[in-house]
């Protein structure tokens, strides 16, 4: 069974879901807000056209709430208990939604009516979308664990670590979905225990075109602290990829600081990478949120504007606005907006960071600087979508390729989108050098770990206070 089967057959039995309760619902209120009898609801069925205009956008209005909350994303890894919790949240959030736009202007005889409408709509909407859910993924879960369904799965190692893992997983009672299909050499110089076990698909640089030309959905990553430098590769893999899932083998450290986690209490435990660091609603709240702000903030801040440029272009010669290439999501260069507060032609020898006595900083730009008013143009990025408000800030490929050589796992910042202000940004403030870059990181990392609408709204509170009491570096 293919991915694409299995979707329609979850949209199928969502849209059978939709169209039951909506004839129950239907049906439901005739009896109770006109106590209509059964005679009298089957002609009102036939005739109303309500009903029929009903048949066809609730079923659509319940897809688009699923698809909005995710659920048809990774369909065929899906986990029982979660999908409890995930359409009990759902089916509720769209219940609730559904009652106060179009069933609160019922005509009711009593109060107590709402109440029934809500219930019945609920556990109507939950039980006929739940049951064949748990059957459709009972079955799923079922044929993968038999080895009848499985993912093409590599292991990037080839030591004691690599063989350990892979022996670990091939003699687990259930299968847990991975077919092996080889292994990748990372390190000529160390000795191939996997030799015999698995054949060899290619050494490290060639894990990309393997994982194409094999159709590899999983990467099993075996190694040791010495050589995760090379995760930035399978790190870059995911971001290009966001069908591949990557799991890396745990070590005592990592189990020690509580970073091992795992869906199943069958599987083997492993740390997840995943390139999906918020849930599909969240990203549509966070994108919405970018552009409502933003936009305001533009419409606002119009006056200061043309303060702003007045100040830059009498302060010193020279254009108005900065522009400067960053690298922003997936690796994708773009050119980001400042007012103009250095003297021009400030890197003339090349790219040089600024310090907090900076002689290439004008007067002017400097009080900018106190207030980070020079960044204020960032939002039409944000507009624009090259940035969001809150993510980390963006770098130039100069110094990104120096804080990979000392932190490969900078690459997880490139999946995605960079921030106006940033967690790194409220701890650490501003980069003089490449050791303040990568010791300003380790916020930016546990940002994305900790993603959420809520967190952005904290980072943006205490950024607002931070440039009042003009505090930070």
């Amino acid at each position: 069974m293919n991915k694409t089967k299995l979707t329609c057959i979850y949209l199928f039995f969502d849209v059978m879901a939709a169209i039951l309760t909506w004839v129950g619902l239907f049906m439901y209120r005739k009896h109770v807000g006109e106590s209509a009898d059964f005679a009298t609801i089957i002609a009102a069925l036939r005739s109303d056209s309500k009903f029929w205009l009903g048949m066809l956008l609730f079923p659509l209005y319940w897809l688009v709430i699923h698809a909005f909350f995710g659920y048809y994303n990774k369909i065929m890894r899906k986990s029982r208990l979660d999908e409890l919790m995930t359409t009990i949240g759902v089916t509720l959030f769209g219940c609730l939604l559904f009652f106060f736009v179009f069933i609160l202007d019922d005509i009711v005889t009593s109060p107590n009516d709402y109440l029934k409408y809500l219930l019945f709509l609920f556990f109507s909407q939950f039980l006929l979308t739940y049951i064949p859910r748990l059957c459709i993924t009972s079955y799923v879960n079922n044929r993968i664990h038999d080895g009848k369904i499985g993912f093409n799965t590599i292991i990037v190692g080839h030591d004691e670590m690599a063989l350990k893992a892979y022996e670990t997983v091939r003699k687990q009672s259930k299968r847990s979905g991975h077919f092996f299909i080889g292994y990748i050499r990372v390190d000529e110089q160390k000795t191939d225990m996997m030799e015999g076990k698995l054949p060899c698909v290619g050494n490290i640089d060639d894990m990309g075109q393997v994982v194409d030309d094999q159709h590899v959905e999983e990467i099993v990553v075996a190694l040791h602290n010495g050589q995760r430098k090379y995760l930035q590769q399978v790190l870059a893999l995911v971001r290009r990829n966001h069908n591949l899932t990557v799991s890396l083998v745990p070590q005592e450290h990592d189990v020690l600081l509580g970073s091992v986690k795992t869906s199943s209490v069958l599987d083997e435990p492993m740390i997840s990478i995943s390139p999906e660091y918020l849930p599909t609603w969240q990203r549509f709240v966070k994108r919405g949120c970018d552009i409502v702000l933003s936009a305001l903030a533009i419409v606002l801040l119009t006056p200061l504007y043309i303060c702003l440029a007045i100040g830059v272009k009498r302060s010193s010669p020279g254009p108005v606005f900065y522009k400067q290439e960053r690298i922003g999501h997936l690796g994708k260069p773009f050119n980001i907006i400042k007012f103009r507060s250095m003297c021009e032609n400030a890197e003339a020898d090349g790219p040089m960071l600024s310090s907090q006595h900076d002689s290439r900083i004008t007067p002017f730009g400097k009080f900018m600087r106190q207030y980070r008013l020079d960044e204020t143009p960032q939002f039409f990025n944000v507009l624009r979508g090259d940035m969001s408000l809150v993510g980390p800030r963006p770098e130039r490929q100069y110094y990104i390729d120096q804080i990979m050589e000392r932190a490969p796992y900078y690459q997880l910042l490139l999946g995605i989108k960079p921030g106006i202000t940033s967690w790194g940004q409220v701890r650490f403030g501003y980069a003089e050098n490449v050791d303040e870059m990568v010791e300003r990181l380790r916020w930016d990392i546990l940002y994305i770990e900790n993603m959420s609408v809520q967190m952005d709204i904290k980072i943006l509170i205490y950024t607002v206070l931070i440039i009042l009491k003009r505090e930070g570096k």
